[in-house]
C-alpha cells in the first residue's frame, strides 16, 4: 500500500495547505481509498517521536511510502501535483510487482 505521510503543525498555513491539497489530489485521482494519508502533529509527543525517527527539520514534510520503502521526500515545500501522481503511480506500480 502507497502511504503519504504529513509531518506538520495545527494551525500552519503551508501545512494545512499541504492537508488540503494533497487529500483533493487523491480524491480527483480516486486515489482517496488507495492511498493512505496521515497527519502527524509535531505539537504532540507522537507526532515528534516520528518527527525524529524521520528526522524532520523543516515543516511542513511530506513523505511518501510503498511498503517499508521510502520513495519521495519534500522537506518544508509543498509538494508539486504532478511529482506526486508521478511517485504515487510509480510506488503502485512497484508495490504490485
Amino acid at each position: 500500500m502507497v502511504r503519504i505521510s504529513i509531518f506538520g503543525k495545527q494551525g500552519c498555513a503551508k501545512c494545512d495547505t499541504t492537508k488540503r491539497k494533497l487529500s483533493h489530489l487523491l480524491g480527483r485521482w480516486e486515489l482517496d481509498k488507495k492511498v493512505a494519508l496521515i497527519f502527524h502533529d509535531m505539537d504532540t509527543l507522537e507526532g515528534r517521536a516520528e518527527g525524529a525517527f524521520y528526522d524532520v527539520l523543516n515543516i511542513p514534510m511530506t513523505m511518501i511510502e510503498t511498503g517499508e520503502v521510502r520513495v519521495s521526500r519534500w522537506d518544508g515545500d509543498i509538494p508539486n501535483s504532478d511529482a506526486v501522481r508521478l511517485v504515487i503511480e510509480d510506488g503502485a506500480h512497484a508495490a504490485a510487482h
